[in-house]
């Protein structure tokens, strides 16, 4: 009877319609549902139109057959355009709790024409509904998420009737959930899916424009599904995404109340790993947002400079440009962020003193500089980050940025207690066979800069303080030789050069030569050049009278060898000129001839002999009759301070014979090993360096 009964809901000719393979007898059925329900509304008969409802959902909606499902969806939507017409706003209610559901899951049916009649019937049951239809708006915005990017063309544009249906009804109603639903949204921006990146930023697009609804607060949770869609594969997705960033942008510009903080958050990572358009996007958003100078910045200018540094160096000329902007920005911003993080900061920028593009690495020694003069005591007690990335440095391609390094250094070691330690970590980083290569390839440049910038008889004695009791004796020998090389042909230390002549008369001279002396003594060579430039004569004379005990090996034969080149060079035309006047300087006479004596017959051999053939021969002939230490007013070769360079000879003797038994040991440990000697290659080596050049570097590095 129950069967019966609901069978006679609807007219037999109705129920038969609207399962009709005919689309107008679907129609008609609908429309003869529509009339029925108004009929019923009209008497009050709320039960009967229950039972209508019911019978087209459960026999209907939910069917087997397409066709039913067709005509059903038709008589859902016709009732309640009927219930809307009679103002019945409680049934209305009651109804769509109902009938919503199946119509939305008619959506994602397999058949493609009862989608498209599911997009039509739901059309008709929200415009009717308007306001009363908001409950249902998340699951209907769920569905039309899944359902814009239908292949089919029908569906689709019905897909879009109804969007833009939704739209109007979401902006209208006051009882939209717009907390609610920026979650869904939200998550939803992180699809793929070209057409439905579309259809999302076509929602974001119109809640923004609507003036009641404030999207600026819920910008933080839709930011990076906005940035993500500018990496679409689909260039109208692309235009799309950036226009509705814009115009946030443009708002962000003229809004007091924009939560910067978490939107900077979301930007720092975008600006430091996406594409060039996004990472172009985020650095001018991060650009505005320091140019306004928003505190709420202050915790994220840490981040923010991690994000600019290596943007100083991208491909991208626009990346580049807007990098440069907001690096000057952050350089300059008012006195009230100064309360940032400096450690922070610091970490930042030593992080990218190690990065492979000079750009970065130059603007990162710019910001140490601008930290030291902001913040010098917080920088200085970080050395134990700082002090390795700078030094590191130093080993860059780029020699702009190694110069740079040494400003910084040369900045840091400006405070005392801070200078001694530099200087012992730079000498630190010469060492091994890396440290061969730097000394080699910026050594000169390194100490020259320094000189510069802290004054080089400071930095050329601290060096040699530090040489002074170096267990490493081939390494100090390496050093102390390049020492003396820039000490001899630099432009930075030729005030050093004059002092070192004047030794006999001046006492800064004489002090200067004892500070360089004691490790001076690690190379033969090196000690020479200290006294002869220093118009030491007899005590030089003694010391090349010294190796008639001391040993004498090939490194010192090398180190001889390079000596007579040096005496060729400009800094020795005085005492080439000096050589003309054997009578007064007897002791630089008999200097040379013994250097002359320790020299194979090579080709500094034959350059030496040469210049001693031009010494006035009469002169001599005398200079057996004057005493090596001859002195007095008219003489330099024993000046009244050279009786405290005595001492020092026993140091000279300690320190070659220590060099000596040095060598010796790693021969035996060579052969020991089955490797060779490699006398071969020190021979090869009695040509010395080419001093001409290294008068050519100096002459070029001071440019």
């Amino acid at each position: 009877m129950r069967a019966a009964s609901q069978d006679q809901v609807l007219p037999t000719t109705v129920l038969r319609g609207i399962g009709d393979k005919l689309y107008d007898k679907r129609k008609s059925a609908a429309l003869e549902v529509e009339q029925l329900v108004k009929q019923h509304a009209a008497q009050g008969n709320n039960d009967r139109i229950g039972t209508i409802v019911n019978k087209l959902v459960k026999d209907y909606a939910f069917s087997a057959q397409a066709n039913h499902r067709k005509g059903g969806l038709l008589c859902l939507a016709a009732a309640a355009v009927a219930l809307a017409e009679q103002n019945q706003v409680a049934m209305m209610q009651e109804y769509l709790g109902k009938v919503v559901p199946p119509v939305l899951s008619s959506l994602v049916d397999q058949d493609a024409r009862v989608r498209y009649y599911a997009c039509e019937a739901l059309y008709n049951i929200a415009k009717v509904a308007r306001d009363d239809f908001m409950p249902h708006f998340p699951d209907t915005f769920d569905a039309l998420f899944r359902l814009c990017a239908d292949n089919d063309s029908a569906v689709h544009q019905a897909t879009t009737f109804l969007d833009n249906l939704m739209k109007d009804i979401a902006t209208a109603s006051t009882s939209f959930d717009m907390a609610g639903f920026v979650p869904q949204l939200r998550e939803y921006l992180t699809v793929l899916d070209s057409k439905k990146r579309m259809f999302l930023i076509s929602w974001v697009t119109v809640l923004a424009s609507v003036p009641d609804i404030d999207m600026l607060a819920h910008l933080p949770e839709l930011l990076a599904g906005l940035l993500d869609a500018l990496q679409d594969d689909l260039r109208e997705v692309r235009t799309a995404a950036s226009k509705a960033l814009q115009e946030f942008l443009i708002e962000i510009q003229v809004s007091q109340h924009v939560d910067c903080s978490a939107l900077a958050a979301i930007l720092v990572g975008r600006a430091r790993e996406g594409d060039e358009v996004t990472r172009l996007v985020a650095m001018r958003w991060l650009r505005e947002f320091v140019g306004q100078a928003k505190e709420q910045l202050l915790q994220h200018y840490a981040p923010i400079l991690a994000a600019v540094l290596p943007g100083l160096s991208h491909n991208n000329s626009e990346v580049a440009a807007v990098a440069r902007a907001t690096n000057r920005q952050l350089l300059d911003l008012p006195a009230s962020w100064q309360e940032r993080d400096t450690e922070a900061v610091l970490a930042v920028v030593s992080d990218e003193l190690g990065s492979e593009q000079e750009q970065t690495r130059l603007d990162a020694l710019h910001w140490i500089n601008a930290l030291l003069a902001q913040d010098r005591t917080t920088v200085l007690k970080r050395m134990d980050l700082l002090l390795p990335a700078l030094l590191d440095a130093l080993t860059a391609p780029s020699e702009r940025v190694a110069v740079e390094s040494l400003a910084v250094q040369a900045s840091i070691a400006a405070d005392e207690e801070h200078f001694r330690p530099l200087i012992q970590q730079l000498l630190n980083r010469f060492r091994g066979r890396s440290g061969a290569g730097l000394l080699q390839r910026r050594g000169s440049l390194i100490v020259r800069r320094l000189a510069r910038l802290l004054g080089p008889r400071q930095v050329l004695c601290a060096l040699a303080a530090a040489l002074e009791g170096e267990q490493d004796l081939r390494f100090a020998c390496a050093l102390v030789q390049a020492l003396n090389l820039i000490l001899l042909t630099a432009p930075e230390l030729n005030n050093l050069r004059t002092l070192l002549k004047q030794a006999a008369a001046n006492s800064d001279g004489a002090a200067l030569r004892a500070c360089l002396y004691k490790s001076w003594c690690h190379s033969a060579g090196a000690v020479l050049s200290l006294c002869l430039l220093s118009q030491a004569y007899g005590h030089a004379s003694e010391l090349v009278a010294a190796f008639a005990d001391v040993p004498m090996t090939l490194e010192v034969l090398v180190q001889v060898d390079r000596l007579v080149q040096l005496l060729e060079t400009p800094v020795f035309t005085f005492l080439r000129l000096q050589l003309l006047q054997p009578a007064r300087y007897p002791a630089l006479i008999r200097t040379c001839y013994g250097i002359l004596m320790l020299l194979p017959q090579s080709h500094a051999f034959k350059t030496l002999h040469a210049r001693l053939h031009s010494v006035p021969t009469q002169a001599l002939l005398q200079l057996d009759t004057l005493s090596p230490k001859d002195g007095g007013p008219s003489l330099q070769d024993s000046p009244p301070g050279s009786q405290d360079l005595r001492p020092l000879l026993d140091l000279f003797r300690k320190q070659q014979e220590a060099h000596a038994a040095d060598e010796e040991r790693r021969r035996y440990d060579n052969d020991a090993l089955g490797a060779e000697p490699g006398d071969g290659d020190l021979l090869r080596n009695l040509s010395g360096i080419d001093v001409e050049t290294a008068n050519g570097r100096a002459r070029a590095e001071s440019l």
